[in-house]
């Protein structure tokens, strides 16, 4: 009778873990580049299926991403922007901060390219040509990995904001690119949200392949310490599945219209 008793606590142990573990509900705080280009919709149903845990995507720019870690409303970010993400591990915020994959940023704008980018040398002629040109140039304006980026690029092509055809938006990427054309304007875009888009927009790529374009994810984990009631050993096993050589893989694999669109570059 003991050992039937033991047996049916066991069982009962066991389908309580498996239905707590199904049952278990992640919030990933992630920028809307990598929302908007399509992976999140790839790799996170084949991550569920394996582990029965549901994963909740909150998606906004960089710096709202890492404040909704910062307060401990989420349980891991995947973002874009590494100065901001460095001093938010360095303040203690986030843990175990890992490279994940990259890929690139690109100006996008009209066929006609009033800004004459096809002329330019480098990024930062490709930005003081706009500036000059009187041409719009749409910003996202939202505190995110893109917009850190383009202010970066202002400022080192010593061009002062805003000027007349700058439009600061605060809006995500797909609704800037849609913005964009609508305006046959330019803009800076991270290259998967493009591919993931051109097909519905007039707007062609103009400028691409400055090394001052990369444009590095990384995945961190919200430090337990500061926020116990996170998730932290079920967010730690998706990060490891992220890295891992399958997550790295699928990564690889994920193609718009045949076009790869991350490149994985996970070190561990």
């Amino acid at each position: 009778m003991l050992k039937l008793l033991k047996h049916i606590v066991l069982s009962a142990l066991l389908l309580i873990s498996s239905f707590a573990q199904a049952n278990t509900m992640l919030r990933l705080a992630t920028t809307t580049s990598t929302y908007n280009s399509g992976l999140l919709d790839y790799l996170l149903p084949i991550y569920q299926e394996q582990t029965g845990v549901q994963i909740q995507v909150i998606s906004v720019g960089t710096g709202a991403a890492l404040r909704l870690g910062q307060d401990g409303d989420v349980d891991l970010v995947m973002t874009h922007a590494p100065e901001a993400e460095a001093a938010f591990v360095e303040a203690g915020h986030g843990v175990l901060p890992r490279t994940l994959m990259y890929n690139d940023f690109m100006i996008v704008g009209p066929e006609s390219d009033p800004a004459s980018l096809g002329s330019a040398q480098n990024v930062l002629d490709a930005f003081a040509q706009i500036a000059q040109s009187g041409a719009i140039f749409v910003s996202r304006g939202d505190e995110s990995g893109t917009h850190i980026k383009e202010l970066e690029l202002w400022a080192l092509a010593n061009q002062s904001l805003p000027f007349d055809g700058y439009r600061s938006v605060g809006q995500g990427m797909g609704r800037v690119l849609s913005l964009a054309d609508e305006m046959e304007g330019y803009t800076l875009t991270d290259r998967g949200t493009w591919l993931a888009m051109k097909s519905r927009l007039d707007s062609t790529l103009l400028f691409e392949g400055d090394e001052q374009l990369f444009n590095p994810y990384q995945v961190i984990l919200v430090n337990p310490e500061r926020h116990p009631h996170t998730l932290y050993d079920a967010a730690k096993a998706f990060a490891d599945w992220l890295v891992s050589t399958e997550g790295q893989d699928l990564i690889d694999s994920f193609q718009v219209e045949g076009e790869q669109l991350f490149f994985a570059s996970a070190e561990d």
